[in-house]
């Protein structure tokens, strides 16, 4: 399981104000760098995509592991509904790299590089693949159930 240093949480924690004004944007423009991908398009919800649901959605659970990178506690029975609907919707571990290569570069088309610079991207790179890690681990266990 992947950790993020305490230098790093702090720099996802101050991105809050940012992801808060514009994680919407940021989170539409990942879905629409993701689906470029026919196969990983099919395993989402058109109608959620369409009425902006599922972007309001993940730009709502962004800003939340921004704000509580360093106390995962608090993300509890969200990430448990998150973990429910991957394993309802067949989300595997080998598509987790495929979003990481959707969202960062989203941030910083979103963001600019004078903010979202190489260093917020590599503190996010850490802080995703944390929490991919717990995902993963929670998908894997859930199956197994």
């Amino acid at each position: 399981m992947r950790t993020v240093s305490q230098e790093k949480m702090a720099i996802v924690k101050s991105t809050a104000p940012a992801l808060e004004k514009h994680g919407v944007e940021i989170t539409t423009a990942m879905y629409a760098r993701l689906f470029q991908d026919a196969e990983i398009k099919k395993m989402f919800d058109d109608a959620a995509q369409e009425s902006g649901e599922q972007p309001r959605k993940l730009a709502a659970a962004i800003l939340a592991y921004s704000k509580n990178i360093d106390k995962l506690a608090n993300l509890g029975s969200a990430v448990n509904k998150m973990v429910a609907r991957h394993v309802e919707t067949g989300v595997q571990a080998e598509h987790y790299p495929y979003v990481a290569e959707a969202l960062l570069p989203a941030i910083r088309d979103v963001l600019g590089a004078d903010v979202a610079t190489d260093t917020v991207l590599d503190a996010w790179g850490d802080a995703y693949w944390m929490l991919a890690d717990i995902l993963i681990a929670a998908e894997t266990e859930a199956r197994a159930a």
